[in-house]
């Protein structure tokens, strides 16, 4: 039993090396061919360069106009950040707290959104809002909003439950509101689950480009990723710039992740188990 054990342990480690190398491949292409000329990447994709050359990173950080698109990037997240936490953890609490048939019923509706692709209401949504004169940044967010909503709440509601309701009959007996007890009481013991939306729906926001590209019409407004699609020309291809690029534009994204790393996996377990 214990070699077979042993057996079992080996195999699952050697499958899990595997699949972390085949993740880890092509961000070592982006690596490896962001320190080549434009001529060795073609004559040379897969190896380490012959000769490193620094020289890409500060044309791509130039024609990025990285400062501003970073900061666009930066602007939009945040903002939609802060909107999907406040508007999804409320309407969680309130429908975890309240035992009804509408409750239930809005819930249903709520997780039915997590089945609809993006692409089967992206036309009708932007021709919408463009008819309202609302794209750009406050249309982004207001897009976000709506399209992250059946995730996030999805989670909430499950943590929700894990959190028993006698709290708040014993913060009300104290005499606290129920905003109160939703702000001082119950948004901090969802603090996992809240770090997991801030990284999922961060890592959707800075890597977008296809809702941006559809919204935003005016260049100051421009993120990083529309910023990257001025590496590929008609009839070039900037491919040593693009993942140059590529590789500056990923750095936050990785930062956030291994800063937030712990809280992850308990608030998708909290979020999706109880």
């Amino acid at each position: 039993m214990n070699k077979q054990k042993k057996r079992k342990s080996l195999g699952i480690k050697i499958i899990g090396l595997l699949l972390m190398l085949a993740w880890l491949y092509p961000f070592y292409l982006i690596v490896i061919n962001s320190f080549k000329t434009k001529s060795e990447i073609f004559k040379n994709t897969l190896n380490v360069p012959e000769q490193f050359t620094l020289e890409n990173y500060p044309v791509a950080f130039e024609k990025l106009d990285f400062f501003r698109s970073a900061m666009n990037s930066v602007l939009i997240t945040a903002v939609s950040l802060f909107v999907i936490v406040i508007c999804t953890s409320m309407a969680a609490y309130a429908l975890s707290r309240n035992k009804s048939k509408l409750s239930d019923r809005l819930y249903f509706v709520i997780a039915i959104g997590l089945l609809i692709p993006f692409q089967a209401i992206m036309i009708p949504l932007v021709s919408s809002f463009g008819k309202a004169n609302m794209l750009n940044r406050p249309g982004l967010v207001i897009m976000y909003l709506g399209l992250a909503s059946s995730m996030a709440i999805f989670l909430y509601f499950g943590a929700l439950r894990g959190i028993p309701q006698s709290l708040d009959e014993a913060a009300t007996i104290d005499g606290a509101s129920r905003f109160q007890i939703y702000w001082h009481i119950i948004l901090p013991l969802l603090k996992p689950t809240t770090v997991t939306v801030i990284v999922l729906n961060s890592i959707w926001f800075w890597n977008d480009y296809l809702l941006p590209s559809l919204v935003i019409n005016k260049e100051g407004m421009y993120t990083i990723p529309l910023k990257m699609f001025y590496f590929f020309g008609q009839y070039s291809k900037q491919w040593h710039l693009a993942l140059a690029a590529l590789f500056i534009a990923i750095i936050p994204i990785i930062i956030l992740y291994v800063f937030l790393q712990k809280y992850i996996i308990k608030g998708i377990s909290d979020g999706a188990v109880k």
